[in-house]
């Protein structure tokens, strides 16, 4: 079994000058594929279950599914829960087998999000598993603006909570389906002059991928959260799958040919974040 927990992929990350991705799910095909992935590379992996796939597939379920494959799995495996918003999701999400949660009280005032993400990281801990929390608001492509991080308040908001990672805004969004622009390298280091707490930079498919191969082997981001390029080429083999044979209407089947190409895609984005 090689379940593990946030911290124990993020600490030997840091140390080793190289991050892990966290890869958001939305169902089994998916996660099976960055398993297996995750084996051909010898890397760890963070399955994460975001709110678009919690609204699909109940947190026990999804818990359930995550312990199962890194029962079986050669690498260390994190079951994760990305965005949770409520003390009562990140309670439910500790009971269904996660073995860390994250807490966005990133839209909230700082001291609010300080107080609630430390009692989130407190249950964290007292059940030993892990707790990430987002200080400076990471917005979305084509809605909300981000606020950047302050480096003052991410350090006071990483000793105030005790977080095992902490997610900044530094130019990156959600949802980004291409690669244009970047991350800003000077906010990044003037926040990691502060404190030496495991960064995370969500919306990591918006990222240049030289820039995350760089940032991941020489700063303190050891952890790349991917969704959308991923889900991009998912839609991609399942189109392919589904317009290679019109009278095909078996989903097993169907979905079973999205395997090998899910497998390849996450391979290359693996293997330039690995050690």
């Amino acid at each position: 079994m090689t379940l593990a927990t946030l911290a124990e992929v993020l600490q030997p990350a840091m140390a080793g000058g190289y991050a892990v991705a966290g890869l958001v799910t939305l169902g089994w095909e998916d996660m099976r594929a960055f398993v297996a992935a995750a084996e051909a590379e010898e890397c760890p992996v963070i399955l994460q279950a975001g709110p678009s796939c919690r609204a699909h597939t109940p947190l026990p379920v999804l818990g359930k599914m995550f312990r199962h494959l890194a029962e079986s799995a050669r690498v260390p495996v994190v079951g994760h829960l990305d965005h949770g918003y409520t003390v009562d999701e990140c309670k439910e999400a500790l009971d269904a087998g996660f073995t860390s949660l994250m807490f966005d009280g990133s839209r909230k005032p700082l001291a609010d999000n300080i107080a609630e993400t430390r009692a989130i990281a407190e249950m964290a801990h007292g059940a030993g598993i892990s707790c990430e929390g987002e200080i400076g608001f990471v917005g979305y492509a084509d809605g909300e603006s981000s606020a950047g991080t302050d480096p003052e308040e991410a350090a006071l908001f990483a000793r105030e909570t005790n977080v095992d990672a902490m997610a900044i805004s530094v130019g990156n969004v959600h949802l980004q389906q291409d690669k244009q622009g970047g991350l800003d390298e000077g906010r990044i280091a003037a926040v990691q002059a502060l404190t030496d707490v495991p960064l995370v930079i969500h919306g990591g498919s918006g990222v240049p991928v030289d820039q995350r191969r760089r940032l991941a082997r020489t700063s303190n981001i050891c952890k790349f959260n991917i969704g959308t390029e991923l889900r991009m080429a998912f839609g991609d083999a399942l189109r392919a799958a589904v317009n290679a044979d019109p009278d095909r209407f078996d989903r097993v089947a169907i979905l079973t040919d999205t395997h090998d190409p899910m497998v390849a895609a996450t391979r290359r984005v693996l293997a330039a974040l690995k050690g």
